[in-house]
């Protein structure tokens, strides 16, 4: 569908984009996160044509064939930017069906697909209300209808849960998943890392415009490491020095008087040689790193010939600045 080689981009001397690799297959949704101002917008500028790299190309590749993107490939794209393309005081059914005719849909062919979507997406109530009198979970709505309505082949999508109530965020869901079936693929970007978790094929990771990781959940969390979780009712506290000698012991209280202990390792053994003489053993075995503990601990890790980057608090939900 499109692949990104050596994507690189100066601002004076900030380099916000540094020789960035990546690529969108058919049918395939990959979530593209990364810290504010890792670079995740303007890779989606440049993508788009809104913005132009210093170094690298944008490919578009179709049938087994690859050309550098041009306008006539952005218009086979469905785009939500980071800086919302609505405008305010334009009917909702009369926005969805110009965008429509824009991208060379007939008027009938760009009606019926604005009418379409309205009702996919739950806003055919507010068709005949301007955009900006709706509230700003409706105004998201109305600009993923505005990415889909002239059949994209592909959707590249910045914040698109930004701001979303829950019912919002599985509808959302469920129409990517449905344009992927469709063959569709979709880049988008998040800081709801829960909702990538869920969705996403494969997830790229950037840090300060470098690709620090690519690979599907499970694959992070493979290359991430195993850790073992112990769940004890201690017959006293857990002193620290019982899980001296345990790689990266961490330790959680519960109300009931439980106490969780985990740690990494290849086996769950020197956990469970720890744990069994401060009380009772209610449950051991392995458990998957989320996808939130991936993203900071790739975030935290020094890159190479540089100290660490901060560690990362949880992920904002403010629209990436870069």
């Amino acid at each position: 569908m499109i692949r990104v080689t050596s994507l690189t981009k100066d601002y004076g001397t900030l380099r916000a984009l540094d020789h960035l690799d990546l690529h969108v297959d058919d049918g395939e949704i990959v979530g593209f996160v990364g810290a504010n101002g890792a670079g995740k917008s303007t890779t989606m500028r440049i993508i788009m044509g809104s913005l132009i790299s210093d170094e690298g190309e944008v490919l578009w590749i179709k049938d087994g064939q690859q050309v550098p993107m041009d306008a006539y490939h952005r218009r086979l794209v469905g785009y939500m930017p980071e800086e919302r393309g609505l405008y305010p005081k334009m009917k909702v059914a009369d926005q969805l069906t110009y965008l429509a005719r824009l991208h060379g849909l007939s008027r009938h062919e760009a009606t019926s697909a604005a009418n379409g979507w309205m009702e996919r997406l739950a806003v055919e109530q507010r068709a005949g209300d301007e955009v900006q009198k709706l509230s700003l979970g409706n105004q998201q709505r109305v600009q993923l209808a505005a990415a889909l309505v002239s059949d994209p082949e592909l959707l590249v999508l910045d914040e698109p849960f930004s701001g979303l109530d829950p019912v919002a965020v599985d509808v959302m869901s469920e129409v990517l998943r449905e344009r992927a079936q469709a063959g569709v693929g979709t880049l988008f970007s998040s800081h709801q890392l829960d909702v990538v978790e869920r969705l996403c094929d494969r997830v790229v990771i950037i840090r300060s415009g470098k690709l620090v990781a690519d690979g599907t959940v499970a694959e992070l969390q493979a290359s991430a490491g195993l850790r073992w979780q112990a769940t004890i009712t201690p017959s006293a506290g857990v002193p620290a020095r019982a899980l001296e000698g345990l790689e990266d012991a961490r330790t959680q209280s519960h109300a009931d008087g439980r106490v969780t202990v985990s740690a990494g390792g290849a086996s769950e053994q020197p956990l469970l040689e720890a744990v069994r003489p401060l009380g009772t053993l209610h449950q051991l075995g392995p458990v998957r790193h989320s996808l939130t503990e991936i993203f900071r601990e790739v975030l935290a890790a020094p890159a190479a010939g540089t100290p660490a980057d901060p560690a990362p608090t949880a992920p904002a939900t403010k629209e990436d600045r870069a």
